[in-house]
């Protein structure tokens, strides 16, 4: 909801409705303590639904997941939201008589039945179908050998990780440890990967929900390595996981455009290139209605990331729905991972401010961005509407009055909005080269007001009209791609701009 005054603002701007809809209404004043918002971040991000049974699909048209759902003992999975994102589907009921179409694939089910016509040729299912409210239930069991016939074409189910192949879609990955380096793990990818990471005593963990890894073999590896001894590969409700094991603590870099991932401990830093603590205790982030001015804080003497990329909803906050399958925060997590490798190859520091099925406040997103020292602040949204790309840079209201070093939580964008604005123009070009359309646009949109540093958002739409086109690695990858070009061209200009 978006109260008057802004509702005003963004008519006058000739913004579109669909705009408004993700404009938060109320400017809720204060800062969070650091160190708290990272606890309840963390807290939430390793937390989930264990009971929610979820099914991974995995296709060269998209890449997404379902719920299943459970009757008469036996787990179920809708046939229409299975195979939408892959291609033209009808369904019509007719009494009993289900009546399904996959492109020119015609099928019939009968509910409470197990014999099925595909093709015009019978087909015995498992289990009865169902049918609730015109939606029609098939049982997981039979995927392995039902979408074959519907799809004609080759199609793996793990059933019990609940993991979905359509063709030849199978990422691999080979561990060695680097022969110059016993205290170096090299894993190489044969696609493109972007994992959850995270560290606990003895283990790292990187959890992969929307790549298709499989097996390399044997579900353990052992290396020649004191320091890594060795790596487990697990699957299970729709996610895959690799367990790195080390006697000491390890972090995780990606190289080869996501390709390489090498587990190695941290790099010592010398004593001295080392931060000095700050000679004061007040914190910028307390709660108040105020946020302190750059030059009121010591600046750090090391930067430790060059760009904070902020996937917008997440948790209990879906965000817009897409499409039945889509929802708007697992698209723009997809593209924030997508972004950060792209920003990464180009030697770009990169932070996800969420990399998980978290929720975050406004507040809390502007109040953990601006203790990152960032360079940019980039935020992304998606829509089923419009064409291409839409980029806006903050319209902020005018000045407060401040408090010796104290600045105005809501205007707090307001000195840096001529580098924002360089930012969004060097995007929009890359985006405009790459043949992607891209209208820009001046908004009160929050949490931009709040952030000590450029800062843009981007609204992600489809090109073709079909909103599976959100879903493919392909746009993501272009998209991302473009974004991180522009960025990357005037990086002198940012560094110089956050000192």
């Amino acid at each position: 909801m978006i109260d008057s005054h802004v509702r005003k603002v963004l008519r006058g701007l000739q913004v579109t409705e669909d705009v408004m809809s993700w404009v938060e209404a109320r400017n809720l004043r204060y800062g969070l303590m650091l160190l708290a918002l990272l606890t309840i971040a963390t807290t939430l991000l390793l937390s989930g639904s264990p009971d929610e049974k979820r099914i991974a699909v995995y296709s060269n048209a998209a890449n997404y997941s379902l719920t299943a759902v459970q009757r008469n003992a036996l787990d179920y999975i809708g046939l229409l939201e299975l195979l939408e994102p892959l291609g033209m589907v009808s369904a019509k009921a007719s009494g009993d008589h289900w009546r399904f179409r996959f492109n020119d694939v015609q099928t019939e089910f009968i509910a409470g039945k197990t014999r099925a016509r595909i093709r015009g040729g019978d087909f015995e299912l498992p289990a009865n179908f169902l049918l609730e409210n015109s939606r029609g239930l098939v049982p997981l069991s039979s995927l392995s050998t039902l979408l074959p016939r519907i799809l004609g074409g080759p199609v793996t189910f793990n059933q019990n990780a609940r993991r979905l192949f359509v063709g030849n879609v199978a990422v691999h990955f080979t561990a060695q440890v680097d022969k110059t380096s016993v205290q170096k793990l090299v894993m190489n990818f044969t696609s493109p990967v972007n994992p959850m990471i995270a560290t606990e005593p003895g283990k790292l963990r990187m959890i992969f929900t929307h790549e298709a890894i499989v097996s390399p073999g044997s579900p353990t590896l052992t290396f020649d390595s004191r320091v890594i001894p060795s790596a487990s590969f697990q699957e299970s409700n729709g996610a895959a996981e690799i367990v790195v094991n080390s006697n000491i603590p390890v972090m995780a870099s990606f190289s080869n455009d996501g390709r390489t991932i090498i587990i190695a401990p941290p790099a010592t830093t010398s004593a001295q290139n080392q931060a000095q603590p700050p000679t004061q205790a007040t914190s910028p982030y307390a709660p108040s209605t105020l946020t302190a001015s750059p030059s009121a804080v010591p600046p750090p003497l090391q930067q430790h990331v060059f760009a904070v990329i902020d996937a917008s909803h997440g948790g209990d906050e879906r965000g817009a729905a897409l499409s039945e399958q889509l929802s708007e925060k697992d698209i723009t997590l997809s593209f924030a991972r997508a972004l950060r490798i792209e920003m990464m190859a180009r030697g770009l520091s990169t932070q996800l401010l969420r990399d998980g099925d978290i929720t975050l406040t406004l507040d809390q997103r502007a109040a953990i961005a601006n203790s990152s020292g960032a360079a940019i602040y980039i935020s992304i949204h998606a829509s089923s509407e419009g064409n291409g790309m839409r980029l806006y840079t903050a319209l902020a209201p005018s000045a407060s009055d401040n408090h010796g070093p104290w600045l105005d939580w809501d205007t707090a964008q307001n000195s840096f909005q001529g580098t924002s604005q360089v930012a969004e123009i060097s995007v929009a070009s890359e985006l405009k080269n790459k043949q992607i359309p891209v209208r820009t646009f001046p908004a009160p949109l929050r949490p931009l007001n709040n952030i000590m540093a450029a800062a843009f958002a981007i609204e992600v739409s489809p090109t073709s009209g079909n909103v599976s086109q959100l879903n493919m690695p392909d746009y993501q990858q272009l998209v991302a791609s473009a974004v991180a070009t522009g960025v990357l061209d005037i990086r002198d200009r940012l560094q110089a701009g956050s000192r």
